[in-house]
């Protein structure tokens, strides 16, 4: 039985849990429980369940950092992408991985040295840190959007199960008399990986054509 405990502890009991209750389930006393103590005990480190969530990101972004920092950098386009698929494969190895990924704050100030690395790359490939740092937010963001929708396809890591709500055939037996829709939904919910791809080659032909500066020209973004 746990006697003392930390934030980080806590953090690692929670990623632990993840997999098991998913993010509705996992609550302080959930926690607690896990750990062995009362609850109280874990208001001590966090006032509510978002700064418990901020504190679980932050140690989610110290497991991948080292992916991160290892991802190709001889172009900046091999590294956005590369990044991009790291933190993808990161988050979908846990239950509600990105919803509990996004809208988070990290902790501490142990992010700054990866984040000012990766800025880095992208500032020497040419681009102001303003428009590096929309190039980088904006892959951010698509990469974590694209896995929130991905794991309400398959809600639970490495079990292949699809929810059935997310059946096609059935899909398409409601949505008769309407093939477009029908085919969107292929293209949504069928071949995850390649519309991740599809939409990540997008994104950064997007980067490159508003916020990388052409040779000798402005910003996209001052």
């Amino acid at each position: 039985m746990a006697t003392r405990i930390d934030r980080a502890q806590v953090a690692e009991t929670a990623l632990r849990l993840l997999n098991e209750v998913g993010l509705e389930g996992l609550t302080l006393r959930r926690i607690a429980q896990e750990l062995g103590v009362q609850a109280p005990a874990l208001y001590w480190h966090f006032k509510n369940k978002q700064e418990l969530l901020d504190e679980v990101a932050t140690e989610m972004f110290r497991r991948m950092s080292g992916s991160l920092t290892a991802v190709d950098t001889s172009t900046w386009q091999e590294f956005l992408t590369g990044s991009a698929r790291v933190i993808r494969n990161f988050l979908l190895g846990y239950r509600d991985g990105a919803k509990v990924y996004s809208g988070t704050r990290f902790r501490g100030v142990g992010y700054a040295s990866p984040v000012e690395g990766m800025m880095r790359v992208i500032v020497d490939a040419g681009f102001t840190p303003k428009a590096a740092a929309r190039a980088w937010f904006t892959i951010n963001t698509y990469t974590m959007g694209y896995v929130i929708e991905e794991q309400s396809v398959y809600p639970i890591p490495g079990s292949g199960e699809r929810d059935p709500a997310y059946e096609l055939a059935e899909r398409a037996r409601k949505l008769e008399g309407y093939p477009l829709a029908i085919e969107a939904g292929e293209v949504f919910f069928n071949d995850l990986d390649a519309g991740f791809e599809d939409g990540l080659h997008a994104v950064v032909a997007g980067i490159e054509a508003t916020l990388l500066p052409p040779s000798g020209g402005p910003a996209g973004v001052e």
